[in-house]
């Protein structure tokens, strides 16, 4: 039995090794940081973008501008409108595990390297709005999983390869789309390029002008049969959908109206239950929509989410999919989905009614009245016990909700098929049941309005002082930017703040609550940041514990967060020590002046400009 464990160790222990050396040249030196130099000295970098790709570093995951796999291979490389010029290295070809380049909106010049045609991984390639000259790369043929391309507004010339890329644009190419060329080419190819075979190549001009009459003539003849059939099968299922929308559906789950176990309602009966949508029926308002109490038929209480942009959730099986997918997520610490309801102009999803509201209600008053509260030492003396009306959470009951938190998103990352990131933990989507149990809600409704792409997203969502710097930056997702949600929701159940807030009424306008905790840590005075409503109880080391879990979460890089597994496991008393004690070892001076001094939180929010809105997905 031991021999049967040594071997087991040992292999464990090779591929470890082999995945954190497969990157390195037998000198120890990392390919992918050699390739990015030699990227960054072909190009001339006036704002200096580029300032910490540092030869000498062993990871570039950290870099700006890098974006790196989970298994941590450089993944994606996103510069677009930095005004670079130079040229592009060959050392492109070395970066095979690279999925997205963006480049669009340089001054880049010379010819496109053919080794990116041998980065068979690559599925986005922007390179439009630069000074590119020469021909497209032949080697583009071999990408097989390219599935964009943009190389519009450049100086390209010569023939086109067969690109097999779904999109694929050549606008503003003069060379290559001039008017009065015979090979003229649509701005943007929906389906993959085709081309004659060679044979035909020989045709006469008045035998290929012959054709284009004919084929123009059946084409619109057919077009035009097509577009009266559509109209008509169009008119047909609408006025079948009119007649059946306000059909009243009991309580009995008909195959016509259910999906799985999820229970599907009628516009009419959810209608009815809120009073019509009334505004004194309103629970609380965010990015993803309106919330409404509803009384149903059978009495029983539900919360009924009206989502804002109905057309952002595709078509009508692809709702359905993707609510059938949240409605799966079943455990003690999410928000259950009991059933939706959909229409041709709404969108509406049915939860379990929580009594005891989110724990942002709890834990802080609105700001007016938090200025009040200062101004006014009598009020604050009446109401110091009790927030909106309702008792103060005490400081065992804040760790277990950290801890249900926790649990709640280690599902959502670890035992969920297919995994669902959160993309906006914080105090006000977490809710409260009757026995003060954390439930985890809004998951899943990232992914439902953003269904045509898994992680990398053209908006960001979530709430500013929540959103991780790598999220800010390049608009990608993971499990880690959950991660840095949930120790931003940390120091709101220290502090009982918003982490955009705090420090109202004391002179901090403008100060990002992590920037602030960060500093309090490093001066000892951890005390100063406790919710003065907990009139000093609470537990010192639990505090200093809960402050250094939420510190490791919140780290600027997301490959040195722990996974939600581990920070729940430090939560309950479980390798805090080890996991604190190795990050400060990573921590060099060189790397704690780059961690604090240029990087500080608030840097993010003020330049990120992803970010439309302050607050693009508000309290429930």
């Amino acid at each position: 039995m031991l021999y049967l464990f040594w071997n087991v160790g040992l292999l464990l222990f090779c591929t470890l090794m082999e995945s954190s050396s497969a990157t390195l040249s037998p000198a120890g030196v990392n390919y992918e940081v050699v390739a990015l130099t030699e990227i960054k000295k072909a190009l001339h970098d006036p704002y200096n973008v580029l300032d910490n790709w540092d030869v000498n570093s062993v990871d570039p995951c950290s870099w700006r501008m890098v974006t790196c796999s989970l298994d941590g291979y450089v993944s994606a490389l996103a510069l677009p409108s930095q005004s670079l010029a130079g040229t592009l290295s060959p050392g492109f070809g070395n970066l095979t595990n690279l999925q997205y380049v963006l480049l669009q909106n340089n001054a880049i010049s010379g010819h496109i390297p053919d080794v990116i045609g041998k980065l068979q991984k690559l599925q986005t390639l922007d390179l439009s709005n630069n000074k590119f000259e020469g021909e497209i790369p032949t080697s583009f043929e071999d990408l097989k999983n390219l599935n964009y391309l943009d190389v519009s507004y450049n100086n390209l010339s010569g023939t086109l390869p067969k690109i097999s890329a779904r999109a694929f644009k050549v606008l503003g190419n003069p060379l290559i789309c001039g008017q009065g060329s015979e090979n003229n080419c649509s701005a943007v190819y929906p389906e993959p390029l085709s081309f004659p075979p060679d044979s035909l190549a020989d045709q006469s001009g008045a035998a290929r002008k012959s054709r284009r009459v004919v084929v123009a003539f059946v084409a619109s003849f057919g077009a035009a049969f097509l577009v009266i059939v559509a109209l008509a099968l169009l008119l047909w299922w609408r006025y079948r959908n009119n007649q059946q929308i306000f059909f009243d559906v009991n309580d009995h789950c008909y195959p016509e109206v259910c999906l799985g176990h999820l229970k599907r309602y009628t516009l009419k009966e959810l209608r009815t239950a809120t009073d019509h949508f009334s505004s004194k029926r309103i629970l609380g308002k965010g990015g993803f929509g309106v919330v409404y109490k509803a009384s149903l038929n059978n009495g029983t209480v539900v919360a009924v989410k009206r989502l804002n942009d109905y057309n952002a959730v595709g078509g009508e099986n692809q709702f359905q999919t993707e609510v059938e997918l949240i409605s799966l997520a079943v455990h003690r610490n999410l928000l259950h989905l009991l059933g939706f309801c959909s229409t041709e102009s709404e969108r509406l999803l049915v939860y379990p009614y929580m009594p005891n509201g989110s724990v942002a209600s709890r834990l802080k008053v609105e700001a007016d009245t938090y200025i009040g509260l200062i101004e006014n030492a009598l009020w604050f003396l009446k109401f110091a016990d009790s927030i909106n009306g309702k008792p103060v959470l005490d400081w065992s009951r804040r760790k277990k909700i950290a801890q249900g938190t926790a649990r709640g998103l280690v599902y959502l990352h670890e035992q969920c098929d297919p995994k669902i990131i959160h993309r906006d933990v914080k105090a006000a989507n977490i809710l409260l049941d009757e026995e003060f149990e954390a439930v985890v809600g809004d998951f899943g409704l990232a992914k439902l309005l953003d269904h045509h792409d898994s992680h990398v997203t053209t908006a960001v969502r979530g709430t500013i002082g929540h959103i991780a710097p790598e999220y800010l930056s390049t608009g990608q997702s993971s499990e880690k930017t959950d991660v840095f949600g949930f120790g931003i929701l940390l120091l709101e159940l220290i502090t009982g703040q918003k982490a955009m807030d705090f420090g109202r009424g004391a002179n901090q306008k403008g100060v990002v609550m992590l920037d602030w905790v960060r500093k309090l840590h490093q001066e000892e005075k951890l005390n100063l940041m406790v919710d003065n409503n907990l009139k000093n109880n609470f537990d010192q080391i639990e505090l200093e514990e809960m402050v250094k879990v939420a510190l490791l979460c919140t780290h600027f890089n997301p490959s040195h967060r722990p996974k939600m597994s581990e920070a729940l496991r430090m939560l309950e008393g479980d390798g805090l020590a080890e996991k604190w004690e190795a990050s400060q070892k990573l921590e060099t001076p060189r790397n704690r002046a780059f961690e604090h001094t240029p990087q500080r939180y608030s840097n993010y929010v003020e330049d990120s400009s992803l970010v439309e809105p302050m607050e693009l997905s508000g309290p429930r």
